[in-house]
């Protein structure tokens, strides 16, 4: 699966404010329900619930927080190149400025793990890191993880 097949240019952000790990998953709730049918008190239960299970902070300043969700129907991304790092309890101990947020159906297990396995090694990239870190709006930040993608 390529990222445009989850990602859409509205839910891609750029410069955002974040504060706290749960103060960013309240406004990716908010954010994400503007952009679609999914109800954004919904998507931040169900994220805080699945912190709690473990980080999602992946490391390196990537945080990949996901759920999966009862009303949504097909694989939803957002991207979220934060203004200044915040504390997401990643795994190297290292704050996080970019995040990409996955929800899924809640009977998408298989598919759930492949696109977080490709996420993973997407956003492990150096190079990609810097250039996502580097681009001036949503724009080009949507470019960017597009671009990376095979036959694009």
């Amino acid at each position: 699966m390529q990222i445009d097949h989850i990602l859409t240019p509205q839910r891609t952000f750029a410069g955002v404010q974040g504060g706290s790990k749960k103060r960013m998953l309240e406004l990716i709730g908010k954010m994400v329900a503007q952009h679609s049918h999914l109800d954004p008190d919904n998507i931040y239960q169900n994220l805080i619930a699945r912190e709690k299970l473990g980080s999602t902070g992946f490391g390196n300043g990537i945080a990949i927080p996901h759920c999966r969700l009862e009303d949504c129907h097909k694989p939803v991304g957002a991207l979220f190149q934060l203004q200044s790092k915040i504390d997401f309890d990643a795994l190297d101990g290292e704050p996080v400025d970019l995040i990409f947020v996955l929800l899924v159906p809640q009977e998408a297990t298989d598919q759930h793990l492949q696109i977080l396995k490709m996420l993973a090694e997407k956003l492990d990239q150096t190079r990609l890191r810097e250039a996502l870190r580097s681009a001036e709006d949503a724009d080009e930040l949507y470019r960017i993880i597009t671009a990376t993608d095979p036959g694009n």
